[in-house]
Formats: C-alpha cells, sequence, structure tokens
C-alpha cells in the first residue's frame, strides 16, 4: 500500500482532554496507567501519579518546597 491509495485527511484530528482524577484537582492529566488493555486507562497530574519511582517522587518534593519558598528549580 502507498500514500497515493489512501484517501485524503477531510477531518482535523481530535485532541484527547485527559484531566486528574484526583478529586479537586483541575490539572492536566499527562499521566496514565492501566492494568491491561482491557481496562480502561486512569489518567492523572504528575503530583497525584500513584506510581512514581522514589527518584520521581523526591524531585516533585524538591519542586514543592522550592516553590513555597519562591525558589525556582529546574
Amino acid at each position: 500500500m502507498s500514500d497515493t491509495d489512501k484517501p485524503a485527511l477531510t477531518n482535523a484530528p481530535q485532541m484527547y482532554v485527559h484531566y486528574c482524577e484526583e478529586e479537586g484537582c483541575t490539572e492536566w492529566g499527562g499521566w496514565g496507567n492501566s492494568p491491561s488493555p482491557a481496562v480502561q486507562t486512569r489518567w492523572w497530574c504528575f503530583e497525584h501519579f500513584p506510581h512514581k519511582s522514589h527518584e520521581q517522587e523526591q524531585m516533585l518534593r524538591r519542586k514543592l518546597e522550592a516553590s513555597e519558598r519562591g525558589n525556582v528549580v529546574q
């Protein structure tokens, strides 16, 4: 099959919008997880994502503490 055999794109692609599943959080849910293809994916923001590694958790904690002090951490 070549590109010339495909029909032209007639509609713009639709963007999927996922928000964090944590109660009261309105952040973008860019971190998804599903135990299998048969189970619907659940989405969280990074702060509420329950499957972070220890290193990711420590980095988040440092960033949150720095933002409370008014410092910027890259």
